[in-house]
């Protein structure tokens, strides 16, 4: 059996006083605030990878489930080894190394498919978390990145190796259950802090950060402030003009669609989708038509699909 350790993250759960979502409040001034059309978002001096961010015209959205994972990318030969991970868990406090098997090497734990001894249990919040891709271990080629945020356009061409937490195997029922993904997204963040790191990609809105932003963001929403609607979902243009999210569906069963008749202007129409998805993921699934005040000040309509999987928004 893996071993066990002690002590819990933070608070898993919602929000102690959730917010008023029927009327509109000034959207809190940070880098979220900012339309990510414009290319002026603040980041970090990394040479050749961070840039501003983008709304994605990707027309293979929603392509599939890409599972609950977040991967620590880190250039060839560069990824941190068991050693490295202890340091920072000891460091930071928040994490344990709950079970090791180079330490524990007669304990008979099965480990994660390809990874021998390259991988660590990870106790976070109570729950336990694999690592693997650690040195020296085989090199693991980075998730698919079909959004950028914070990262320049070519990011995605770079050699990169990933180190990838994912839940761990008494967790493979409920890897959507909320405790879960706000822990993960919560050891990526602490992790994102490890000498090194190029990018943190976000398996299931199949998009990659600068390590910073992930970061500030994550741990803004984790302390109760508005969702990182930029990086633990996506927004992507869709063929006949409206906009999609992608990702959303893993916190609340359904994506987000904006229809075209809100995206004359590009810019309010992200502004209207950053703010939906934090109303989302705060509220849960949509049901039945509702109406709300956006970000302008007009009313919105919301009404589910016919399929239930979106979440249609129009003017009204």
């Amino acid at each position: 059996m893996r071993g066990r350790g002690a002590g819990d993250a933070f608070d898993s759960g919602r929000r102690d006083a959730p917010r008023n979502r029927q009327t509109t409040h000034p959207i809190p001034n940070h880098r979220l605030r900012k339309d990510s059309t414009s290319g002026a978002f603040g980041s970090t001096n990394r040479p050749g990878i961070s840039e501003g961010l983008l709304i994605s015209t990707a027309g293979d959205i929603n392509a599939g489930d890409s599972g609950s994972a977040v991967s620590l990318l880190f250039a060839a030969g560069r990824r941190p080894d068991a050693g490295a991970i202890r340091q920072l868990a000891e460091k930071q406090g928040g994490f344990s190394v709950s079970f090791d098997p180079v330490a524990e090497s007669s304990s008979g734990a099965t480990a994660p498919a390809g990874q021998g001894a390259a991988w660590l249990e990870l106790l976070a919040n109570g729950l336990t978390f694999d690592l693997v891709g650690l040195m020296p271990g085989p090199r693991a080629e980075p998730p698919p990145c079909v959004h950028r945020y914070a990262l320049a356009a070519e990011a995605n061409a770079l050699d990169l190796e990933a180190l990838t937490i994912l839940p761990g195997p008494h967790l493979a029922g409920g890897h959507t259950m909320a405790p879960v993904i706000r822990t993960l997204a919560w050891l990526g963040a602490s992790l994102a802090e490890l000498d090194g790191i190029e990018a943190v990609a976000w398996h299931p809105a199949r998009s990659w950060c600068d390590p910073d932003y992930f970061r500030d963001g994550v741990l803004r929403w984790i302390e109760g402030g508005v969702f990182p609607s930029l990086g633990l979902t996506a927004l992507a243009m869709a063929p006949d003009g409206g906009m999609q999210s992608e990702g959303l569906a893993l916190f609340t069963a359904q994506e987000l669609r904006i229809e075209p008749e809100l995206m004359a202007d590009k810019a309010a129409g992200a502004k209207i989708g950053v703010r939906l998805i934090d109303l989302l993921v705060e509220k849960g699934r949509i049901d039945a038509p509702q109406r709300i005040v956006g970000p302008d000040g007009l009313p919105l309509r919301l009404e589910p699909s016919a399929n239930g999987r979106f979440v249609r928004v129009w003017r009204g």
